[in-house]
This record gives C-alpha cells, sequence and structure tokens, in this order.
C-alpha cells in the first residue's frame, strides 16, 4: 500500500514541469508581441516577469491561498483542541509542525498548503470543528498531513497562483488591445492581434487553470484518506468525518474556483440538475461514497 513518500519525487516534477510550462508560455507571448510591436526589449521583460512569477509562486503561494481563504491563525485557547491534535499527529508522521488556521465560515472544510514541509499550514473552518468529534477532527487532519507528506500541496498551491496569473496575462492583452487604434495599418493590425490574443486568453485561461487542477491526480485524495488512516489507525474515523461533511455540505462563503481542489470537500457544496453531472467531469476529487467505501474496506483488510 501506498505511503506518505510515495509520490513525494512525482509530485515535486510536476511542480517544476508546471512552472517550466508558464515560463515558456510567457517567455512566447513576449516574443511574439515583441515581434509585432517591433520592441526587442519585451522579450527580456517577459523573461524577466516569468522568472519573477515563478518565483514569487514557490515562495509565498501558501500566503496567497491563506489570503484568499480569508484564514486567520488558530487561537491557543479557542482552538485548543484543533492544535493539540495537528500537534500530536504531526509527532506521530514524523513531520515538522505546520502552522495552524481556522476560517470562521459554517460549512465543514480543510485543507493544506504550504511549499514543504517546513513550511506548511493545516486549515480548519469552524463549521467543520462544530461537527466533528475527536476521532473525526484525527482522521481529517491526518488526511491534511498526508498531503503534507507526500508533498501534494506543493504542486496544489503552486497551481493557484500560476492560474491566477493566466487570467492576469489574458485581461493584459484586453488592456493593451484597446491602445494604439487608428494611425496606421501596422498599429490597427497589432491591435487586432492583440485582442485575438485577449479574447483566446479569456477563453482559455480558466480551461487552463481547471486542467492545472485535473494535473494533480483524483488518486491523490486516495493516498492521502489511506495514509491518513493508516496514521490514525482507524479508517471510520475519517469515514465517519467525510460522511458528515458530505451530509452537511454547504457553500463557503470564501469559495473560490482558484482554490478549490485544495479542500477536503467542494467548497461550493452540494449542486444538483446538469450542472452536477457536468461539473463531476472535471472534479478534482473522487466521490465522497467511493473514499468511504475504500476507507472501510481498508477497516474489513485490518480486522
Amino acid at each position: 500500500m501506498a505511503t506518505f513518500y510515495t509520490y513525494k519525487a512525482r509530485n515535486i516534477r510536476r511542480t517544476w514541469y508546471l512552472m517550466t510550462g508558464f515560463f515558456l508560455m510567457v517567455i512566447g507571448v513576449g516574443f511574439v508581441v515583441g515581434q509585432l510591436m517591433h520592441a526587442p526589449a519585451i522579450l527580456p521583460i517577459a523573461i524577466l516577469f516569468a522568472v519573477g512569477m515563478n518565483v514569487y509562486s514557490y515562495w509565498f503561494s501558501d500566503t496567497v491561498v491563506i489570503k484568499l481563504t480569508g484564514a486567520v491563525p488558530a487561537d491557543p485557547i479557542l482552538h485548543r483542541d484543533l492544535i493539540r491534535t495537528v500537534e500530536n499527529l504531526s509527532i506521530t508522521a514524523g513531520l515538522p509542525m505546520p502552522k495552524v488556521y481556522v476560517v470562521n465560515d459554517p460549512a465543514p472544510n480543510a485543507f493544506a498548503t504550504g511549499r514543504n514541509a517546513e513550511h506548511s499550514a493545516v486549515c480548519a473552518t469552524t463549521g467543520l470543528l462544530a461537527i466533528l468529534n475527536q476521532t473525526e477532527l484525527e482522521g481529517v487532519i491526518a488526511h491534511e498531513l498526508s498531503h503534507i507528506g507526500n508533498r501534494d500541496m506543493l504542486v496544489s498551491t503552486v497551481a493557484v497562483v500560476l492560474a491566477g496569473f493566466l487570467s492576469m496575462l489574458a485581461d493584459l492583452f484586453l488592456r493593451m488591445s484597446s491602445f494604439g487604434g487608428g494611425r496606421d495599418d501596422r498599429d490597427n493590425r497589432l491591435g487586432g492581434v492583440l485582442f485575438v490574443l485577449a479574447i483566446v486568453g479569456v477563453l482559455l485561461a480558466p480551461i487552463a487553470a481547471q486542467m492545472i487542477q485535473l494535473a494533480i491526480s483524483r488518486k491523490r485524495e486516495f493516498l492521502a484518506d489511506a495514509s491518513g488512516a493508516q496514521l490514525t489507525r482507524y479508517p471510520d474515523g475519517l469515514a465517519s468525518a467525510l460522511m458528515k461533511i458530505s451530509l452537511n455540505a454547504q457553500p463557503m462563503v470564501s469559495a473560490n474556483h482558484a482554490t478549490s481542489h485544495l479542500f477536503i470537500a467542494d467548497p461550493f457544496g452540494k449542486q444538483g440538475g446538469i450542472w452536477q453531472k457536468l461539473s463531476g467531469l472535471f472534479a478534482t476529487h473522487p466521490p465522497v461514497a467511493e473514499r468511504i467505501k475504500a476507507l472501510h474496506d481498508m477497516d474489513m483488510n485490518h480486522s
């Protein structure tokens, strides 16, 4: 069975592939725009931008995620049980103690973020803390610590920032296309090309962001579930937590498509009708029923 560190090297490689792809894309765009505008200086600017964004996404992505979700540091008194649970399970897992955050939101959910085990954070919503007992809370925290041990959150967190920059580039092209029109044919052609790039960027940015998230295999959730169950030695704890989270599913106030793949459950809650079927095609998490079944199967195999 897979353990904490089974896919660590693979996730590190995926992160470098993701950052390299972003780097090459920005340089390619800078080269094309520079040629169209007869401005060679644009290319080195694009290179500096790509390098800067990659460095920023690696070193500060966790800060971006924390701000996007509205998380605040856990109170040592009010959230004493949460902090103690994270500390005890971190010691058991052989991981450094991550920072602990809380989101003031009635929707039950949790996530982990950070670039490595030494710079990581675990966050839970107040809604999660309100409905779970100690055994269930341990199951959820063990799941999130598994993401940290497997380096899942490295590629997941970097994806949040780079997907955001894709949208920013699309907006930049849209603004650039509105300048320079009407002076001569070359300016008109440039404006037309930039406008096309802007439209393509606007259409492709959310798709690219979703594809980045889908590059993070759904298997990571099964692995984190299994690793978390191994850590607590009680699969039913996490299974019961997932059931409660599913039954109490509701949209988070701070729900954001860029960060949705980081959470243990869909932060947009239950969605019915045709939208549920369509969104299922692009879901970054396997169905809760399948995860619970896998955990129950683990419990039976160990009994």
